[in-house]
């Protein structure tokens, strides 16, 4: 074939195509992709340009990410552009992502391009379903999206537009839409954004507030883009007065611990009695007081400030009682409703998926029945077959919630139950382990601590971790008399947070019996 032929040199570009502008938002389920894209298409047509929008839902990406897809250019008489269903590779003028991964999915399939695009994207968090299910820590580092994205854009636009938006009563969408104005990429005014939004009709004071927000942002009118200079609440606020003097004299407490683990301890504190109450706080504190009476400071006391931490975590289990709690509190359904878009004349059903098994049903019951009813194979097989049965509870229904309400506030009866028993006698076992770890090498005795985190959740994912703890104490103990016994327990450690199943601890404890075994025979 002679590539010179006439029919296939390229054709000049038609100038009438420069002027269609091509908008791509990536944005996962409930963040208002559909109301943004709905107000730019009424802001072009307002302006007298032509304009299409189309959706593409990726459900098995993201848990509802969608690529909404939008191209506009100025109407020329009868004759009528055709516009593309979908963004490509390389034709992308402006990219918005109403999440942080969103941006790095953008920049990943090329629609980010450093010759022509701007890329307005949220520097918040979202945490994909892939990244909850690590047993460990699973989040992706934002970190290299945000300096992927100074390479990939030509301009990048970056800030925390959800807490823009939650701070003037909005969502995320609308201080998007004003970011899309303050970068001054639309040959439109900011008023003609702005009567977009009150053509809407819905929430028109509190997006106009967003709007404001997110379009200051792409102008470099805001100090920071996440929540870190945000003032923590003064818990002490929130304490009934008849119980300040009681909460006052926690802190005072507190305020005498070494000074490493004070920061530590008061994140504790307030969790173990928002857990139970303030009764419970001070057996925390006690038991922490204990611990650093033992600690060195030659050692700036990582015993003692780990201990904080993950003493506050296990003294907070996650039991039927504190589900329950969890589940009914109004914070919860106000996020659920503002994620969702409801209210407005759009109705929310909710529902919950519960499926307790015997061994939570017993644990709700006083210590001695509980045990003599755990220690009764055909009894435990009895009663998971009368509960365990995957119900689904409408707790936005009365008899439901009540249910629920009730069974939260049973935290007064909670430290009676089998449950707290066995909690509590784990907690005292972990302790002497690491105490008696710490006396032979101060590093073991911090790791033998840590190893805690393995134990979390509810039901099935409570009982996975704490099989996986039991496993990684064992491969501990093989290696304590080592000097590098420290490394070998943060290996094993790291290992069983790698997996749901096992698989890469598996490996870890077979290396370590491989080299244990070669040293007893030796």
């Amino acid at each position: 074939m002679n590539d010179a032929s006439p029919h296939l040199a390229p054709r000049p570009r038609d100038a009438r195509v420069d002027g269609i502008i091509s908008i791509a938002i990536m944005a996962v389920g409930g963040q208002g992709g559909g109301v943004l894209t709905g107000w730019i298409e009424r802001l072009a047509r307002s302006q007298g340009y032509n304009v299409q929008a189309t959706s593409v839902a990726g459900v098995a990406q993201r848990t509802g990410a969608t690529i909404y897809y939008i191209e506009m250019a100025p109407s020329e008489g009868d004759l009528r552009p055709v516009f593309s269903l979908a963004p490509a590779q390389g034709d992308v003028d402006i990219l918005i992502a109403a999440e942080m991964m969103e941006a790095g999915r953008a920049i990943d399939r090329g629609f980010v391009t450093p010759d022509r695009t701007t890329l307005i994207a949220s520097a918040h968090r979202a945490l994909a379903v892939s990244e909850k299910v690590v047993p460990g820590d699973g989040t992706a580092a934002a970190a290299e999206v945000q300096a992927a994205a100074e390479i990939a854009a030509q301009r990048l636009i970056l800030a925390d537009m959800e807490h823009l938006a939650r701070a003037q009563g909005s969502v995320i969408s609308s201080s998007l839409f004003g970011a899309l104005a303050g970068s001054g990429r639309l040959p439109f005014p900011r008023a003609a954004f702005e009567q977009a939004i009150r053509d809407s009709g819905k929430a028109v004071e509190a997006s106009l507030s967003a709007f404001a927000a997110g379009f200051d942002a792409a102008q470099g009118k805001t100090e920071e883009t996440g929540h870190d200079g945000a003032q923590t609440p003064d818990a002490s606020a929130r304490v009934p007065p008849a119980l300040r003097r009681d909460w006052e004299a926690l802190q005072a407490r507190l305020a005498a611990l070494p000074a490493e683990v004070t920061e530590m301890a008061r994140a504790g504190l307030r969790k173990v009695v928002e857990f139970q109450d303030l009764a419970y706080g001070a057996a925390y504190l006690a038991r922490l007081e204990d611990i650093a009476a033992e600690d060195s400071a030659a050692h700036d006391h990582a015993f003692t400030r780990e201990a904080a931490k993950y003493l506050a975590n296990a003294m907070a289990y996650d039991d039927v009682i504190r589900v329950a709690d969890l589940k009914t509190r109004a914070a919860r359904y106000s996020r659920i409703e503002d994620e969702m878009g409801a209210g407005e004349g759009r109705v929310m059903h909710l529902s919950e998926y519960m499926h307790p098994r015997a061994d939570e049903i017993v644990g709700l019951m006083p210590e001695r029945l509980g045990r003599r009813l755990s220690e009764n194979p055909k009894a435990m097989a009895r009663i998971d077959w009368l509960f365990n049965r995957g119900r689904r509870l409408r707790s936005d229904g009365v008899l439901a919630f009540l249910a629920l309400y009730t069974l939260g506030g049973l935290k007064g009866w909670r430290l009676r139950t089998l449950r707290h028993a066995q909690e509590w006698a784990h907690i005292e076992d972990w302790l002497s382990r690491a105490n008696a770890a710490r006396a032979r090498n101060y590093a073991l005795g911090v790791e033998v601590l840590r190893t805690r985190r393995l134990i979390k959740g509810y039901s099935d994912t409570h009982a996975r971790g704490l099989s996986k703890y039991d496993r990684v104490m064992d491969g501990i103990d093989l290696v304590a008399h080592r000097e590098d016994a420290a490394d070998w327990a943060a290996r094993l450690r790291n290992a069983a947070l790698q997996d749901e199943t096992g698989q890469a601890l598996d490996g870890a404890l077979k290396t370590v019996r491989s080299f244990t075994e070669r040293t007893d025979n030796n």
